[in-house]
């Protein structure tokens, strides 16, 4: 039992990831938007207190944070910067589909991320 908890420790330490995701529902005036953000390399904390809590006035936002994305995204923009800084998350889109023709382009050029298909 011992030798486990130190396993865990040593883990936390190393300053490799967990698994932490967060699925961000938006809903407003004919929006309905679905992503899910999955960490990279973000420091926890700001993951999940930032990137998790988006200020969008004028939707409803609902935050469920899970350790992996779900299945069903249409794409996923893998390994995507984010601006500015350092950090690096996938997003996975769900919902309509010829969104894709907005968010590839996107993803590839400003988050120097690969488009992929799930």
């Amino acid at each position: 039992m011992r030798l486990m908890g130190f396993s865990l420790l040593l883990a936390l330490c190393s300053g490799e990831a967990l698994a932490q995701a967060c699925v961000v529902h938006s809903t407003g005036a004919r929006i309905d938007v679905k992503v899910c953000q999955q960490n990279r390399n973000i420091p926890e904390k700001l993951f999940a207190e930032g990137f998790c809590q988006p200020n969008l006035p004028g939707q409803t936002v609902e935050v469920q944070y899970v350790d992996q994305c779900p299945s069903g995204a249409f794409g996923v923009c893998s390994n995507a910067q984010v601006a500015n800084m350092p950090y690096r998350q996938d997003i996975h889109y769900y919902g309509v589909a010829t969104d894709a023709a907005y968010l590839q382009p996107f993803c590839e050029a400003q988050s120097q991320g690969t488009w992929l298909k799930p």
